[in-house]
């Protein structure tokens, strides 16, 4: 018996990063030609969050510089028009930022979505880098406190990378299991989708008593995914316009092998216009 091996074609990425981030390669427009030539019919700029206080500058531009990455994604909207260009920022959700991610980003500047991200974790006064201090069960609970605080807000169209603990942990366990849960559950009460994230793949592979895995996306998380009633999105996270659909293939198979639903955006973001 032949088992006909299924063929997924990406046809949007609602996560990139310019080289306004720091750690990234490349302008708007390069990003978005790209993104034509690899025949993505819709395609979101989403650079690290620009802040009023400009926080965190070393993986993101100032505050300052706001107009001008706006200006950059209108000009590559009119300059590649086969291509529907989203206005986005990735962003940590900062509570004295609220209103500026509410009323300034989504109200006055218009951008089309906000993702939210758990790059830096609030944790007793202070920020731990969620890369690499999510270490033991109290930073841990912080990140999925922070990231469910996320979706409640319902100021973001999906949530990144939700399984970031995989760049510290290298093994799952009993912690694991009932913070994913936590988090899961949440997204299936806010109905916010998860992100199955690219760039994970692309990261030094980690050796673990199971053999070699990327970071993430870490597959005992959207194994228990499938069982919540929950939707996902598949893109590339691309710092890079040679990597403008990196990875998504391979996601939307993680998705369709463990029968979790790949959403549609496009339809959310007409409507919430």
């Amino acid at each position: 018996m032949t088992i006909e091996k299924k063929t997924f074609i990406p046809l949007v990425n609602y996560h990139s990063h310019t080289y306004r981030c720091k750690h990234a390669t490349g302008e708007v427009v390069e990003f978005v030609e790209a993104a034509s030539k690899a025949g993505l019919e819709i395609f979101g700029i989403s650079d690290h969050a620009a802040f009023p206080d400009d926080r965190w500058l070393d993986v993101r531009m100032r505050y300052e510089e706001l107009d001008n990455y706006v200006e950059a994604v209108h000009a590559a909207q009119r300059s590649v028009p086969q291509v529907q260009v989203l206005l986005s920022m990735e962003c940590e959700y900062v509570l004295e930022f609220k209103n500026y991610l509410e009323d300034e980003l989504l109200g006055k500047r218009q951008f089309d979505y906000l993702i939210g991200a758990g790059h830096y974790t609030p944790y007793q006064g202070g920020w731990l880098n969620s890369f690499t201090d999510l270490n033991c069960i109290s930073h841990l609970k912080a990140y999925t406190d922070y990231l469910c605080q996320m979706m409640e807000s319902q100021l973001f169209t999906f949530i990144a990378h939700p399984d970031l603990f995989g760049c510290t942990y290298l093994d799952w366990n009993a912690d694991l299991d009932s913070c994913s849960r936590e988090i899961l559950k949440t997204a299936e009460e806010t109905r916010t989708p998860l992100e199955i994230n690219g760039n994970g793949l692309r990261k030094k592979l980690l050796n673990t008593s199971v053999g070699l895995r990327p970071p993430y996306p870490w597959r005992p998380f959207w194994e228990l995914a499938s069982e919540f009633n929950i939707t996902v999105v598949c893109n590339s996270d691309c710092h890079n316009p040679s990597e403008v659909v990196e990875g998504i293939s391979e996601n939307m198979a993680l998705a369709n092998t463990l029968g979790l639903e790949v959403v549609d955006l496009t339809h959310f973001l007409l409507i919430s216009k």
